[in-house]
């Protein structure tokens, strides 16, 4: 009988172990979501300055005890005009939305909301990225759901899409209002 060299069973070891990780990543509950180090945690601070003469939201703003939005936005970014009508549609339902203004010429923002609606209670300009690195943005669009006392509940990168919003948007505004 032939002798077994242990360098033999190297590669089917290493096979059988590559396969686990593979699984396992594909076994994951969301495997598009980025994971937020703010989830759960409280939101970090607001730092933006005026857009125009809209309204401005502060700290204070994210801890005054009702559940709000924050979304990262700008004029350049086309998925942001895509979510834009959802955006519209929250605040219609009467949800709180605060917006950023990431990185953006201040009157090409100012002309998007002109051409799209004001979706937004209050917003600032985030023209350095500051916030933005702060909060951990990925990139925009990107939407944060705080409770009352300006605990990140949920964090999402990308688009608000209509199957998003009933998945994963009205349930996080739920849990952040203790219905969970």
């Amino acid at each position: 009988m032939a002798k077994v060299s242990p360098l033999m069973l190297l590669p089917p070891a290493i096979f059988a172990g590559l396969a686990a990780i593979f699984v396992w990543g594909m076994s994951r509950e969301d495997p598009d979501a980025l994971p937020s180090a703010l989830k759960g945690r409280e939101a970090p601070a607001v730092v933006v300055t005026p857009l125009g003469d809209l309204p401005v939201f502060s700290d204070t703003d994210l801890r005054d005890g009702n559940v709000k939005l924050v979304n990262f936005w700008a004029s350049w970014c086309a998925p942001c005009r895509a979510e834009h009508p959802n955006l519209e549609r929250l605040k219609s339902e009467g949800i709180t939305i605060y917006g950023v203004n990431y990185k953006d010429k201040p009157e090409a923002a100012l002309r998007f909301l002109n051409e799209l609606g004001n979706p937004f209670a209050a917003t600032g300009a985030d023209g350095n990225g500051r916030m933005g690195i702060d909060w951990g943005l990925y990139g925009v669009p990107e939407t944060f759901v705080i409770d009352g006392e300006g605990k990140v509940i949920l964090r999402f990168a990308g688009p608000i899409t209509e199957r998003f919003l009933t998945s994963d948007i009205y349930p996080a505004i739920d849990e952040a209002k203790g219905g969970n």
